[in-house]
């Protein structure tokens, strides 16, 4: 398929008695070709969502992924019974064998679902597609997670972009869809009694999340509020504000739109007539994460193992300790403890934190980037592989479009930069709240009458910074000309 041509999401009428529609990373009515397609039909209709129990890390959801999960199939499950529906909830070791269980038990004769293109996630769609069609069932997919698919876009060379800005400007030309209209009125749906959506235990048995109310309402309705917000004033001066730890200036959208709560041509038909600004500052991310999701399809190993496969000789120097002190907030440098915290109380961070703390983690400490990646994976109530992945490798130096591994950031000059007064690390590190701006960020240099004065003992109420910042980047930077001797 051309990079220009337009998939239709029609499916040419048939028999078609029962279909069911399969709700994956698309929660939500409106704009949901699957759906739309569905109702166009006639046919009754069965939404199901399937959850995978003992799945490997790409199949599963994190702990805060699941916490938002479960609220946002109550809240889409509220939704369809306004309309007489409901989904029907099921799970099972295997994904595959619950879902061809369910359609053989419903008699169903077709199954709609919108595509996926992480490499586990394409593998398991093909292999289901296979065997309903080989039982006889219909089977659509449609496009309707990203702007632009990653199979139908390549370079001059006929290959898959490894660079982002010629990926944005090619794919910036081409038009993007419209959303498309679900009218649920009149729809007949299939009675079902699946298991109660508490059944798959998607809430943590300990409530280490419980703060993450005061923070979001992880419903439809609440991504449109936050998305009217954001149109009516900060993606204006989006490229000016985001690095900005303290101000609101970043959409926040995220995991509405991993969950696909929002659709992402919702959100850039909302903002696209908005101007040149808006067309290069916030909208150019939605192309970046699209950018993730190509690479990911294209060089699948890079889940696992740098896109740059020179990157495993690199010499990381493994110590648990140190990551476990940097997850939890411990390190003895403010800015990357309140970015941590604040990961671990509202399951988000800012994007200008995540940078930081994953250079701290892969350059400072010469830890391998799969722990940062598996522990965002975790606590992130956003966590998209594809993003989560290529974030990783681009601190690292080992991926596509990576900053180079010699380029370490300096949290003090970052937290001066971006955090002047000191109130994003007050908000987080409240131990720290008494010292005055510019020197919260290097309580180190306190003497130990103004440690005193401020309540502070270093070692006991706050820790001792783990590594000298200058010892840390020349530590980095020799383990990197050790990586290129070897490599060479």
């Amino acid at each position: 398929m051309s990079a220009l041509d337009k998939p239709t999401n029609r499916v040419i009428l048939s028999s078609m008695k029962r279909v069911l529609v399969w709700f994956r990373r698309d929660l939500r009515l409106k704009d949901n070709p699957a759906l739309a397609a569905a109702v166009e039909t006639g046919a009754d209709i069965l939404p199901v969502y399937i959850h995978g129990v003992e799945q490997s890390s790409q199949l599963s959801e994190g702990e805060a992924s699941k916490w938002w999960l479960h609220h946002a199939l109550e809240d889409l499950d509220a939704e369809l019974k306004l309309f007489g529906g409901g989904l029907h909830f099921d799970q099972g070791k295997s994904v595959e064998d619950v879902l061809l269980g369910i359609v053989g038990e419903f008699d169903i004769d077709a199954v709609f679902w919108n595509r996926r293109y992480q490499p586990h996630a394409t593998k398991l769609d093909g292999s289901i597609k296979k065997k309903l069609q080989t039982d006889g069932v219909e089977v659509h997919s449609f496009h309707g997670g990203v702007l632009n698919e990653p199979h139908a876009i390549k370079n001059k060379s006929g290959k898959p972009y490894q660079v982002f800005t010629p990926y944005w400007k090619f794919c910036r030309e081409i038009p993007v869809d419209d959303p498309c209209e679900v009218n649920l009125s009149g729809s007949n749906f299939v009675k079902s009694c699946g298991v109660m959506l508490e059944k798959l235990q998607l809430l943590p048995e300990i409530n280490w999340c419980a703060k993450f109310h005061e923070t979001w309402t992880p419903s439809r309705q609440a991504g449109l509020n936050r998305l009217a917000d954001f149109a009516s004033g900060a993606v204006t001066e989006y490229e000016d504000n985001r690095d900005m730890l303290v101000l609101d200036g970043t959409s926040m959208l995220s995991p509405y739109l991993h969950f696909g709560q929002l659709g992402v041509r919702e959100i850039y038909h909302r903002l696209v007539s908005m101007g040149e600004a808006v067309n290069n500052g916030y909208l150019r991310q939605l192309y970046w994460r699209d950018f993730a999701h190509h690479l990911i399809y294209h060089f699948p190993h890079s889940v696992t193992r740098p896109l740059r496969p020179e990157y495993e000789q690199f010499p990381w120097a493994h110590d648990e300790d140190k990551i476990e002190r940097w997850r939890r907030g411990q390190t003895g440098f403010p800015i990357i403890d309140a970015a941590m915290r604040q990961l671990w109380e509202t399951g988000w961070m800012h994007n200008r934190a995540r940078m930081v703390v994953g250079s701290f983690l892969v350059k400072h400490l010469l830890q391998n980037w799969v722990g940062g990646a598996d522990w965002f994976w975790n606590k992130l109530v956003d966590a998209d592989l594809p993003n989560n992945i290529m974030g990783w490798q681009w601190v690292s130096g080992c991926g596509a479009d990576a900053a180079p591994y010699f380029r370490v950031f300096n949290p003090l000059r970052q937290a001066e930069r971006f955090d002047s007064n000191g109130d994003y690390v007050r908000k987080y590190v409240p131990e720290l709240a008494g010292i005055p701006d510019g020197r919260i960020n290097e309580p180190w240099s306190l003497t130990p009458i103004e440690l005193e004065c401020y309540g502070i003992k270093l070692g006991v109420t706050y820790p001792e910074r783990m590594i000298d910042i200058n010892e840390g980047r020349d530590g980095a930077l020799a383990a990197y000309q050790k990586f290129k001797a070897s490599v060479v």
